[in-house]
């Protein structure tokens, strides 16, 4: 058949993948509020079995070892340096704030704490940060040096630092386990990209893809009644919680040279699920706590749900105005500059000198 003689192709192209990348934290959000929706006023959906249940619910931790092996690939071999240090430098920085504020409350509040927030409670929010959120921001506003950082950044998840700052040096062990599962898939996808750039490049295409199921598969084990439960102590400790994003921001970037100077830093300021878990550790390892940990439970959860919400927002904003006025990975000496120029083209704002 010729050319001539084809029926035309009128079927419309919606490009949803392209239009949630071009909404600031989009691959991220949309499927978040879809998820947390789902969760809460559907969560049979979720539960139906088979592919369904073992992709959007039980998916996280498999989705997020690809995702490492996808961003490990676009690791450069000259460039392992730079995310040893990110992680490293970011971790002790959350380390630092949440005890240095948990001691306050608890000097000044005693072991009821703030607004019925336990310093405790404060200490489990504060050094605790989301990995899936860093990772999927990382797809979006920074590159494979941020991404990598999460191999140091794991250490934070679960009670670890916590009883270390609380003093329960019996039950604060190294999770050596947890560390190498997080910097295996990231040494494979490291090994393959930089022995085949075919690979790397498939994965590059893959990212967005796989960032947007694996939001999903985080939002789908939460829902709004958690926040009704904890009440307005909840909601205050996600808030101060969200609020440090914008210390990190400024803190981390401190440390960073000029031209990897990004949002990232907003991206730790959030807290885990998995920080409602230390709650209870905290209470085997000092039962005259055993009293404030259902509370602080329930708290330590609804921070988590707030910062899943805000933090990509804060995190955005920040990207936008350092694209804005061209700083960090947006200035001349940026591996962003391009970004920043067709910014400032498309917004009609002068363009940086190089």
């Amino acid at each position: 058949m010729s050319e001539e003689m084809k029926a035309p192709d009128n079927s419309k192209d919606f490009q949803i993948l392209k239009k949630m990348g071009e909404l600031p934290g989009g691959l991220v959000i949309i499927p978040l509020v879809i998820a947390v929706l789902i969760a809460t006023f559907c969560p049979q959906a979720f539960q139906i079995g088979g592919y369904v249940t073992a992709l959007f619910y039980e998916g996280n931790a498999c989705m997020m070892g690809f995702f490492l092996i996808v961003c490990g690939s676009m690791i450069n071999i000259k460039q392992v340096g730079m995310p040893l240090y990110k992680g490293a430098m970011m971790t002790g920085v959350k380390f630092l704030l949440g005890v240095i504020l948990g001691v306050l409350v608890g000097k000044i509040c005693g072991p009821a704490g703030f607004l019925g927030i336990a310093p405790f409670a404060f200490i489990a929010t504060i050094t605790n940060s989301n990995g899936s959120l860093y990772i999927s921001l990382s797809s979006q506003f920074g590159n494979a040096t941020d991404t990598g950082a999460i191999s140091v950044l794991s250490l934070n998840d679960g009670p670890f630092f916590t009883l270390i700052a609380l003093g329960a040096t019996g039950l604060a062990n190294i999770p050596i386990k947890s560390l190498i599962a997080v910097v295996v898939p990231l040494l494979i996808g490291f090994a393959w990209g930089n022995l085949d750039s075919g690979f790397r490049k498939a994965c590059k295409t893959a990212q967005p893809i796989v960032t947007f199921f694996m939001t999903i598969s985080i939002g789908a084990k939460t829902d709004v009644k958690t926040i009704i439960t904890a009440g307005a102590a909840g909601i205050i400790l996600g808030l101060i919680s969200a609020s440090t994003a914008v210390l990190f921001f400024f803190i981390v970037n401190v440390f960073l040279p000029k031209k990897e100077r990004n949002a990232m830093g907003c991206a730790i300021g959030t807290t885990a699920l998995n920080s409602a878990m230390t709650p209870a550790a905290v209470g085997e390892a000092d039962p005259t706590l055993a009293d404030y940990v259902p509370m602080a439970t329930a708290q330590c959860a609804t921070a988590s749900i707030i910062t899943l919400f805000l933090c990509p927002f804060i995190t955005a904003f920040f990207d936008k105005y350092m694209m804005k006025h061209q700083l960090g990975i947006y200035s001349p000496e940026g591996w962003a500059y391009e970004k920043g120029l067709q910014y400032a083209v498309e917004n009609e704002q002068p363009m940086a000198r190089v």
